[in-house]
């Protein structure tokens, strides 16, 4: 239709980070947007999703995943919607989710999204609790975590999108949750809006003795999504039969320490001597068999206020880039969203 946008603002990977990213690390194109075909959609984004995984993708170093080649538009999760459709299943109007990364339109394939329900919860949630980082924590903890009611459990981030589900999810199973978050803000969120049992501050000076008394009976569940000084501080604390899901290493995205081995033999005999199970997931992997039931779990927990959220939200597809760099700083306080 005469109406419909004909081009796309994008931002793309113009260089690649030596180290923390920088503004210059990004550059903005403006698109002519292709024409739709059969089976797919035109979608204007809604919401964009930011998240840490990102900046390893900025990266040629050797992960789970192919990095991102320069001059390639930003990858990250989308809600979007529909406003043209050649596909059957979606029509005008429809929110969907999606990966059309940092741009503000994109003609994808229909069988890539999924239609979002505005009804059953915001749609911003999709890429937040009822999304890839609501899923992590799920999925993490569930499976690998395996709290059991009586137990501790301990999340680094624990603010963040992951880290708040991880320690809600922790007490709907009947253990107790201990958050580490940044801030004395942040560490009275935890504990007034998402009835963490304990927190502590990793800012804190006396921050190892803080994370020891609030663990009186030791850690059974080290969620790691941070590495760094707060692991360090975990380690000395876990009990005999720890189980460790380890779904990021936020400390270390801009090479920080990448290259430090010493600590590795100490490390690995704690393994042995106290039966740890540590093992590294990427959520996808449990997609087939645990993703329905998260779904069905997890909004009705939003529903009841079980399982409580908070977004940070910025507007302007030209904000992503400082506040990319604000998220691997610490500086955003919950789900980071650009509202495009």
């Amino acid at each position: 239709m005469a109406d419909h946008p004909t081009t796309s603002t994008r931002i793309v990977l113009a260089s690649r980070p030596d180290g923390a990213p920088t503004p210059e690390n990004f550059r903005t194109e403006v698109v002519d947007l292709p024409t739709v075909g059969d089976g797919q959609v035109l979608l204007r984004t809604v919401y964009l999703s930011l998240d840490p995984y990102m900046r390893g993708r900025m990266s040629t170093a050797r992960s789970y995943a192919a990095p991102l080649e320069v001059g390639d538009v930003m990858m990250g999760g989308t809600v979007g919607e529909v406003l043209e459709s050649r596909h059957p299943d979606l029509a005008v109007g429809d929110h969907v989710l999606a990966g059309a990364g940092w741009q503000s339109h994109a003609v994808v394939d229909g069988t890539h999204v999924r239609r979002l329900d505005p009804s059953a919860a915001p749609v911003s949630t999709a890429l937040g609790v009822l999304g890839m980082p609501g899923f992590t924590a799920y999925s993490g903890l569930l499976r690998i975590g395996q709290p059991k009611a009586g137990e501790t459990v301990v999340v680094a981030a624990a603010t963040g999108p992951v880290g708040s589900a991880v320690g809600q999810i922790a007490r709907i199973r009947g253990a107790r949750a201990v958050g580490i978050a940044g801030g004395p803000e942040k560490c009275r969120a935890l504990l007034e809006e998402f009835g963490f049992d304990a927190a502590v501050d990793h800012r804190d000076p006396d921050f190892r003795a803080r994370l020891a008394e609030a663990v009186p009976d030791g850690i059974d569940v080290y969620f790691e999504n941070v590495g760094g000084h707060v692991a360090e501080a975990v380690m000395p604390l876990l009990n005999l039969y720890a189980r460790i899901p380890v779904c990021g290493l936020v400390a270390q995205y801009n090479g920080a320490d990448l290259e430090r081995r010493d600590r590795l033999p100490g490390f690995l005999s704690l393994v042995l001597s106290r039966s740890l199970t540590l093992r590294g997931f990427i959520q996808n992997e449990f997609v087939p068999e645990m993703h329905d039931d998260f779904l069905d779990e997890a909004t009705a927990w939003v529903r009841d206020g079980r399982l409580r959220y908070r977004e940070d939200v910025v507007d302007g597809l030209e904000s992503a880039p400082e506040a990319f760099i604000g998220m691997l700083e610490g500086r955003n306080f919950g789900k980071l969203l650009v509202r495009v």
